[in-house]
């Protein structure tokens, strides 16, 4: 019993942490793209350090956990997310990716960087 409490308070930290990186990674880079390695693709969300690597069909994703690795290995929608502001697929691994505007942590995958000015500029709203 006590170790699941240490083990849920411990998670709790670490997440805050994240969010405290992913907030002052926002503010600093002033939303450039993120580093793709600090990124788990499953969550969707900026974790502020080097995540697990899978190599899959020649292009490198990367999950914050075993069970993430795997699944993206073996689920193709995980692999993919939708343009914002094209509304096409985007491979993750391809992706330029950016901090969502809510501070939240999670990230938005845009197919190239004059989509996500247009974003930015506020020529498209998010779908």
């Amino acid at each position: 019993m006590k170790t699941k409490i240490l083990t849920v308070i411990i998670g709790v930290c670490l997440l805050g942490i994240n969010l405290s990186i992913a907030q002052d990674q926002t503010t600093k880079t002033g939303q450039t793209p993120l580093k793709t390695s600090y990124v788990c693709m499953v969550n969707d969300s900026y974790m502020g350090r080097e995540q697990i690597p899978v190599d899959f069909n020649g292009k490198i994703y990367y999950g914050c956990c075993p069970g993430c690795a795997n699944n993206l290995r073996t689920n193709r929608s995980i692999r993919y997310a939708e343009d914002p502001v094209t509304g096409k697929e985007v491979d993750k691994a391809d992706a330029y990716i950016v901090m969502k505007p809510n501070g939240s942590g999670d990230v938005l995958y845009f197919e190239s960087e004059e989509s996500y000015k247009k974003y930015k500029k506020g020529h498209s709203t998010p779908k």
